[in-house]
């Protein structure tokens, strides 16, 4: 399949760029930074993203949706990085929309699709523990008794988990099994602590302290969850290396017309041939990040079978070429680029998150690796 976007596609990412160039810029992300909102980022942007019909690219037409695609849902993340919004869309829109898509009955996806799609319900999926992203290592438990099942544990670094209304919870139901869960936020003895981020954006610690869950609230088979999380998380890494695309080329972009409107010595810094080697370099690795991303997010449009060494290779590449254009931009800024006057440090705090969501390179990397029986 060529790595290129249909005509549709470009339509769409067209849209995208106009709507977030328009309404939700960077300037949005320091205002609320400054403010220091307590949700991080705009109810009234997030409608008007939902009527855009963002919010349900991925949601069937059936639940209110557009019914389309990763493609598509990644050409919005490319365009949320290239503006760095604040958006619930990733932990909601794709991670916790697969999720339930993959593994919901049909009552879970009458209940939540359609609330998703509209914007007016957030989920998202709590699974890490650890500092690290490390989803074979699941210690909260799931233990069943004659009312349902009783949740204990915590789960840390939930993104967008302070807002969320739905907690698509990975629990350990078996020695060699997990469970997910349906988890209303309002359900008795579930704790949620907000966390500000580096980048700006807000987590949540989130505790299970006897936690009753009813059969209703499992999501597909019991002790079988393991195939909805890989599909939840596919889409996450996938969709997450989009949004670094997005800020490789927004850093890039910023950092070329630097180089054509400093002068030192007499000349445009753009005219030093170190530089302008640099620049060569740094384009020629994020068009190998968007390849490698486009590739990932066909890859699991199509039901390829190699589709999880496609992500895994997408978000790997993704987060050194994302890490080597912030470095390199604020190098040719001549270090002025992390003062609080540019953005390109806003970028690199962001990337920095992003790297860690869903697993970083080196975690892929090994990843990839054992796949090939190293």
């Amino acid at each position: 399949m060529a790595l290129l976007l249909t005509e549709e596609q470009t339509m769409l990412r067209d849209s995208a760029r106009s709507f977030m160039t328009d309404n939700a810029p960077v300037s949005q992300l320091r205002a609320l930074r400054d403010a220091r909102d307590a949700l991080g980022y705009s109810p009234q942007v997030w409608a008007q993203f939902a009527e855009m019909g963002f919010t349900g690219v991925l949601v069937p037409e059936a639940q209110g949706g557009l019914g389309l695609g990763f493609v598509e849902a990644g050409v919005v993340m490319e365009e949320i990085g290239r503006n760095l919004t604040a958006s619930p869309f990733l932990a909601s829109g794709i991670v916790a929309v697969t999720a339930l898509r993959h593994a919901g009955n049909a009552a879970q996806q009458a209940e939540w699709l359609p609330r998703l799609a509209s914007g007016e319900r957030i989920a998202t999926l709590a699974i890490d523990e650890q500092a690290k992203h490390q989803p074979d290592r699941i210690s909260v438990s799931a233990r069943r008794d004659s009312n349902g099942w009783q949740l204990d544990g915590h789960k840390t670094f939930v993104i967008d988990g302070h807002a969320a209304d739905l907690l698509i919870v990975v629990a350990r139901s078996a020695a060699t099994g997990v469970t997910l869960f349906a988890v209303p936020r309002d359900t008795a003895g579930v704790s949620i602590e907000a966390v500000n981020l580096v980048d700006s954006r807000i987590a949540a610690r989130i505790g299970f302290k006897s936690v009753r869950l009813s059969d209703a609230a499992v999501i597909g088979a019991v002790d079988g969850g393991e195939a909805a999380l890989t599909a939840a998380l596919d889409a996450g890494r996938a969709c997450a290396a989009a949004e670094m695309v997005g800020i490789a080329d927004a850093v890039f972009s910023q950092t070329t017309e630097y180089l054509k409107a400093r002068k030192q010595f007499g000349k445009f810094i753009g005219e030093f041939q170190a530089l302008q080697h640099r620049a060569a370099v740094l384009y020629f690795d994020i068009e190998l990040a968007r390849a490698a991303t486009l590739g990932a997010l066909q890859a699991l449009d199509s039901g390829a079978a190699d589709a999880r060494r496609a992500v895994a290779v997408a978000k790997a590449r993704a987060g050194t070429s994302a890490t080597l254009a912030v470095q390199e931009g604020v190098q040719m800024h001549g270090g002025m680029g992390m003062t609080d006057a540019f953005d390109i440090g806003l970028y690199m705090k962001r990337v920095r998150t992003l790297s860690e969501y869903f697993g970083d390179s080196h975690y892929h990397g090994q990843q990839l690796a054992l796949g090939r029986g190293y």
